[in-house]
């Protein structure tokens, strides 16, 4: 059976987290882009470091950053953030763990919206192989990968789909 599964302190703060960036990230973005402070901003900011961290601290880490740290593996990946790969990741992980349709065009929708990446091409792996995808996968479920606190066993065939899925699936995000 899969690691820890987190407490209700961490999914309560993890919930909140998402909600606010939902509600705010928009608007923050644009904020940002603007130069300029604003109440937005600032709730993102504090879902970012502040809820994040905690939900961290609750729960761990899962899918998303284990993901990342498999696309790494993959030079051209190299020269984007941190932050643009998870997200990658995040998407790969709603497919992994079958998360409705609702919530899955919420998710993009927003990522797209705000400028993150939907696509693998997007994060310079435009004519990835699949075997480059399946070393991503192997990496991403490495023994100690975080990964392994999901709620259900992840193997790297199920890495290697979700990533195909959510690569095809941002492709409609991106017209």
């Amino acid at each position: 059976m899969s690691g820890n599964h987190g407490s209700m302190t961490a999914f309560h703060l993890a919930n909140l987290c998402f909600e606010t960036l939902m509600e705010y990230g928009k608007a923050a973005k644009v904020s940002c882009d603007a130069g300029v402070t604003s109440q937005a901003l600032e709730n993102v900011v504090e879902a970012n470091t502040l809820l994040s961290g905690l939900g961290f601290e609750s729960g761990g880490l899962a899918t998303a950053h284990s993901i990342h740290n498999g696309l790494t593996v993959l030079k051209p990946t190299h020269d984007y953030y941190h932050g643009e790969k998870v997200a990658v990741g995040t998407l790969a992980s709603l497919f992994l763990t079958g998360k409705p349709t609702e919530l899955i065009n919420q998710v993009y929708g927003f990522c797209a919206g705000i400028g993150l990446p939907v696509t693998l091409e997007q994060i310079g792996l435009k004519d990835v192989s699949d075997d480059d995808l399946r070393k991503v996968a192997e990496a991403a479920v490495k023994e100690g990968e975080t990964i392994h606190n999901e709620a259900l066993p992840v193997s790297a065939m199920a890495v290697f789909a979700s990533l195909k899925m959510a690569d095809e699936y941002g492709k409609d995000f991106c017209e």
